[in-house]
């Protein structure tokens, strides 16, 4: 297993933010990961990148348990967040070539060459971050997400506010990403996820609602009809 999450569970205060929360994705999958706003995905995300700590349940990632290496777990994980922060004053190669050496990369200078040809940044790679359209920010985060080769990307909200152009851009390298990395990422968009993604976790008030191959969906019913059914308004 690539990622494995074992009856996570995660309170603010009384509040349960995610409850008993367990799922596989197998190497080399590409899982869309849905739910309305405040269901529990960024918190989920958080946990599975060790950026906050789950109070009860286990994280395993590329065989690593979280809470006993992780470190190692870390090494093995690229990481999206909704806000993608930047240092907005520094050049495109300048950012990744610090994200690189905190990585601790061997020939970073290839290394970044290499990342801003996958990821599209060729003609603004000489501008600062501050500079770029919010379509290259994402780029510049998906490279330094994947700059250190990791076997698992997170992506929470990857499109949002990109115009449609960027959208079907990134939806593009991330399928290309996903050639060779387990990906799970986030998003409200539907038709994105039917698009690109070969299986579907739904959760809602933390609770693991829906956890299917799109395909096997698709033969019954459709996802917006499920995800309405049980979340509420959607976005398509």
């Amino acid at each position: 297993m690539s990622i494995e999450v074992r009856q996570l569970q995660k309170k603010y205060g009384t509040q349960i933010a995610v409850n008993d929360l367990s799922f596989t994705i197998q190497k080399g999958e590409i899982v869309g990961f849905l739910g309305p706003n405040g269901a529990g995905k960024s918190t989920t995300m958080k946990m599975i990148t060790g950026s906050i700590e789950p109070d009860s349940g286990s994280i395993l990632v590329a065989g690593i348990n979280m809470a006993e290496n992780p470190i190692a777990c870390k090494q093995k994980i690229g990481y999206l967040s909704e806000l993608n922060p930047h240092y907005y004053d520094l050049y495109v190669k300048e950012y990744l070539q610090f994200v690189g050496a905190v990585h601790q990369c061997n020939n970073l200078t290839q290394l970044i060459k290499e990342t801003i040809d996958r990821v599209g940044l060729g003609p603004e790679q000489h501008k600062k971050i501050g500079q770029l359209s919010k379509g290259y920010k994402q780029r510049v985060g998906l490279a330094a997400a994947i700059i250190h080769n990791p076997e698992v990307l997170i992506l929470d909200e990857p499109t949002t506010g990109l115009d449609p152009n960027q959208i079907i851009e990134i939806r593009q390298l991330i399928q290309e990403l996903g050639r060779d990395k387990t990906v799970l990422f986030s998003s409200h968009i539907l038709p994105e996820v039917e698009a690109i993604c070969s299986r579907i976790i739904i959760i809602h008030k933390g609770n693991l609602m829906a956890n299917q191959p799109i395909a096997e969906l698709n033969q019954k019913e459709s996802l917006e009809s499920v995800f309405r059914s049980m979340t509420g308004p959607i976005r398509v």
